[in-house]
């Protein structure tokens, strides 16, 4: 019995490594400008009351979003922009940096990286400070395929191996997060609602990553 225990772990390690070791991310950096760190520090500043001399975070947690349509290339596109664009009133007025993420996953699973995962990105309110971004390139309408749900879970495997991270969630969830000891936003009326990525892809995701025990709820 305790034989076969021992083999059994040595082919979950064996599994883990193989699915890590089989990654592929492509690298596609948006320009982060002088410009863009100094809007960065002054966020991390302003809104989580931090203040450094680099605009760095370190992960302990993923978020997963969706980004409501358009390609890999246009998306590419919009985060690489310094500056929001005005239509976004209610976010512009709590600072002109733009949104970003770390990672972007296509639709038919092909992971780009479009920051270093210890980069600060403007990508969820009250937690940007410690969390990695992933956008998924789909939309309420445009459902997210099996493919960028297991492209999510290899990622999310990916990264909590490399970093310490404690926390799944998707950026609906965040919200219960306010009232933590994580939450860091100093304008307490600063929340917007979401609904990405949706809970069926949450769920899916969240199954094929049941063993690394990722919390989805603060602990305090």
């Amino acid at each position: 019995m305790r034989k076969m225990i021992f083999f059994l772990s040595l082919w979950m390690m064996h599994f883990s490594y193989a699915q890590n070791s089989e990654i592929k991310i492509i690298k596609k950096p948006i320009n982060y400008s002088a410009e863009r760190v100094q809007l960065s520090l002054e966020y991390l500043k302003d809104h989580h009351q931090i203040i450094q001399t680099s605009p760095t975070i370190v992960p302990k947690m993923i978020v997963l979003h969706y980004t409501a349509g358009g390609t890999v290339e246009s998306n590419y596109k919009y985060f690489n922009k310094t500056h929001l664009e005005n239509a976004r009133n209610t976010l512009k007025k709590q600072s002109t940096l733009n949104v970003s993420s770390q990672y972007i996953i296509d639709r038919d699973g092909t992971i780009y990286q479009l920051m270093e995962p210890t980069q600060f990105a403007r990508h969820t309110i009250g937690l940007n400070y410690c969390a990695i971004g992933i956008e998924n390139i789909g939309s309420k309408t445009q459902t997210l395929t099996e493919k960028q749900v297991a492209a999510n879970a290899q990622l999310v495997r990916y990264l909590t191996q490399k970093y310490k991270i404690e926390y799944l969630i998707g950026h609906s969830e965040y919200g219960v997060f306010r009232n933590s000891k994580l939450w860091k936003e100093s304008d307490p009326k600063y929340f917007t609602g979401k609904e990405d990525p949706g809970k069926d892809f949450m769920t899916k995701v969240r199954l094929q990553v049941a063993d690394l025990k990722l919390k989805d709820k603060p602990v305090n």
